[in-house]
């Protein structure tokens, strides 16, 4: 009986090392989700932008889609980034038009672009799936927040330290 509270003791040691380390490495898998989300969405809009004419995208539904590609469904990234939640790998996904919309978008175009953007990825909850935020605005650099808020400008975005 000493033997197997003994057992049981050591594995209860063992746990209590090994939980916190996985949980570390989770967040900093998170954390480079984000990133790459990030990357991902600033790349689909440069390239909407180039294909189509129609300024940056209106939305991140305009850069997905199914079926044929078009400026209202461009099919440029995947699904889970592109319907509501718009939750991937702990992060919250968000995409803002900003500044004018276009003024002579093309016919076959529901919405027009825009001439800015500002993207976010904020952790869903500060310290569990994330520790910092995302933010990328119409030149496609990235930057970043420790603190895990939410640019709420493209101003603010510029404003915190650039991803290298």
């Amino acid at each position: 009986m000493i033997e197997l509270l003994i057992v049981v003791a050591i594995i209860l040691i063992i746990a209590a090392i090994a939980i916190p380390n996985l949980l570390r490495a989770r967040m900093a898998a998170n954390q480079a989700a984000g990133v790459s989300n990030i990357r991902t969405i600033t790349s689909a809009a440069i390239v909407y932008s180039s294909t189509y004419s129609n300024g940056l995208p209106p939305s991140l539904a305009a850069m997905g889609g199914v079926g044929v590609a078009s400026c209202n469904g461009a099919i440029l990234l995947d699904e889970t980034l592109t319907t509501p939640p718009y939750h991937k790998s702990g992060y919250a996904l968000d995409y803002q038009p900003q500044g004018a919309p276009i003024t002579n978008p093309p016919p076959s175009c529901g919405a027009p672009g825009f001439s800015e953007y500002l993207a976010t990825a904020v952790p869903v909850v500060v310290g569990q799936t994330g520790q910092t935020s995302y933010c990328s605005d119409e030149p496609g650099v990235i930057h970043y927040d420790v603190s895990g808020a939410k640019a709420p400008t493209p101003a603010a975005c510029i404003a915190i330290p650039t991803l290298q």
